[in-house]
């Protein structure tokens, strides 16, 4: 056997040896991964749902529903359900805010069964930093200033940034990115009061594996 054939071969090998490697390396992993996703789910559902308001698993009780009109995208968006006793107290909406100032903004808006955001939180984004990034809570408390506020039926113009007449406050230089928040949030709530049935019978899409 020539030089040619013995490299051919001994790469061959080593291609195969390392796909196994990384093959073996990804089924090790990926449980790891999922559990932390799912960590990192619950304390983001936590953070913006009070724990003490339901008792049922919130993260596999989930209904996926497309509003594009209210919710931001086309695709379906995640639900989450919190029920006391078996009765609805409260969601957690996956929703997106499609007029960013460098594109969709992705948030968890938490609701409670009187219409009242109980929080919000930014998954993701690509805003500008030191500008719109200020919607992140590691950057300021500004998306905390949701938390508390009731959607009123005659007081909906409150729903806007302070330079459009509302109660939010904008950032200096960014005031698209706020706005493109308050709106999508906004938005978020008056789904959510008028879907609460649709909502709360839909399947459940998140059961927990068995």
């Amino acid at each position: 056997m020539n030089n040619m054939s013995k490299n051919g071969l001994i790469l061959a090998a080593f291609a195969i040896v390392s796909t196994g490697l990384i093959s073996i390396t990804q089924l090790v992993t990926a449980p790891v991964i999922q559990q932390q996703q799912q960590q990192q789910l619950l304390n983001t559902l936590n953070a913006t749902l009070d724990p003490q308001l339901y008792d049922n698993d919130l993260q596999h009780d989930c209904a996926k529903l497309a509003a594009p009109e209210w919710l931001g995208q086309t695709e379906e968006q995640i639900i989450f359900r919190a029920r006391k006793q078996g009765q609805p107290v409260g969601v957690a909406i996956e929703t997106t805010a499609p007029d960013g100032y460098n594109g969709s903004i992705d948030m968890l808006v938490s609701i409670t069964e009187d219409n009242k955001v109980n929080g919000v939180r930014i998954l993701k984004h690509n805003e500008t930093p030191g500008l719109g990034d200020k919607i992140e809570l590691r950057i300021s408390d500004w998306i905390l200033s949701f938390s508390g506020k009731k959607l009123e039926k005659g007081l909906e113009q409150q729903w806007a940034v302070k330079k459009d007449g509302g109660q939010f406050d904008q950032f200096t230089g960014a005031t698209i990115t706020p706005r493109a928040v308050v709106k999508a949030v906004k938005k978020s709530v008056q789904y959510y009061q008028q879907n609460q049935q649709q909502i709360f019978t839909a399947i459940n899409q998140c059961e927990k594996p068995s």
